[in-house]
């Protein structure tokens, strides 16, 4: 059998419960990054961008050239240096006219490799077809090819970048948050972090300010006297105790077992052995004699030796912390590995109070 890979385990000790702020479990509704998109050309590049064959790049390349005062037939480009580019970014609310922001860029046709290029004037629009923002800049690759007389090397990928505040923010979008009432959205929904959240935010604006609407959302009224930025910084300070269904996380990829503090299990009995096959190879030389008239042969003769390990049944006992079923899992024995192969028969044997989720 094959030398075992090492593997992690990683669990969550069972300490007390530690409360987190509001600002930590929701997001106010409205309040959102938007996701921008444009269409540009990227030039200065070394022979490695698009070649002839991609024709809206010349079609671009044209049409660039026409608006600054050159007419010329598309099909009569020739050039290596430009490159058809997607240019993607976030504009985050609130973010100001003038403000700067990142960009991605990333090829569209053939190009090798957009390393030492330039970004040209690219507008960036939303959803709805507006301009929020015009990019520009260089670009910076994380990865580099080089290649001389037949021979490549290349690191990471070179056929996307990004600009560092490559973007200008032309457009801003900001929600009306001053007519209220205020919905926090959270972000994993829970009946009780949401009644709990409520419960809080009256504590801190007065009875009947805060009604948990479903699982994944809270809505706020504003007080009279207050404004919503003075209502949702005194919010976000709040502390609130979250809860959470109780998950065990395994990759059998990776030998990963990732579990919560609410892990519980009932008493169960767990038997676990290992089939061990090792086929072991050794060659046999035959010779002839001295001036024989033979041939050496060599042959190959196999021993097959199989072992199934012996280990005894363990009494799993209740448990109540996750603690206590790391301590009643290593009773038995296994590797990590072999724990998921447990985990998920005493799921199905109904012993294991949490979900599984396998990666």
């Amino acid at each position: 059998m094959a030398k075992a890979v090492v593997i992690a385990l990683v669990t969550l000790l069972a300490l007390p419960a530690q409360a987190a702020r509001i600002k930590e479990l929701v997001e106010v509704q409205g309040v959102r990054d938007n996701e921008l998109f444009g269409y540009g050309l990227v030039v200065g590049l070394q022979g490695t961008g698009d070649n002839e064959r991609v024709l809206f790049t010349m079609q671009s390349i044209a049409g660039m050239l026409g608006r600054l005062g050159t007419r010329i037939d598309p099909k009569e480009i020739r050039v290596r240096n430009v490159a058809a580019v997607m240019v993607t970014a976030k504009l985050a609310t609130f973010a100001r006219p003038g403000t700067r922001i990142d960009v991605q860029v990333a090829s569209m046709g053939n190009a090798r490799s957009l390393q030492g290029g330039v970004l040209l004037l690219t507008p960036l629009n939303g959803p709805d077809g507006k301009v929020y923002g015009v990019a520009q800049g260089a670009l910076q690759i994380g990865g580099f090819e080089a290649s001389q007389a037949g021979s490549l090397e290349r690191k990471n990928t070179t056929n996307s970048g990004r600009i560092p505040q490559g973007a200008t923010v032309e457009r801003s979008v900001i929600p009306d948050l001053a007519a209220g009432p205020l919905t926090l959205e959270l972000k994993r929904a829970d009946f009780t972090t949401a009644l709990r959240i409520a419960q809080a935010v009256n504590t801190a604006l007065g009875a009947d300010s805060a009604q948990a609407l479903d699982p994944a959302a809270v809505q706020v009224k504003l007080p009279k006297d207050s404004t919503a930025v003075q209502t949702l910084a005194k919010l976000e300070a709040l502390e609130v105790e979250a809860d959470m269904r109780a998950k065990i996380v395994v990759s059998e990829r990776t030998g990963t077992i990732v579990a919560g503090d609410k892990v519980r299990i009932r008493p169960v009995a767990v038997a676990q052995g290992g089939l061990r096959i090792s086929v072991v190879a050794t060659p046999q030389v035959s010779q002839p004699n001295a001036f024989g008239q033979g041939q050496t042969v060599v042959t190959q003769t196999a021993q097959i030796k199989a072992d199934e390990g012996s280990k005894p049944i363990v009494s799993l006992p209740a448990t109540t912390t996750i603690d206590e079923l790391c301590k009643a899992l290593n009773m038995v024995g296994a590797s990590p590995r072999d724990l998921i192969a447990i985990l998920q028969a005493m799921k199905v044997a109904g012993a294991l109070d949490a979900d599984l989720e396998v990666m």
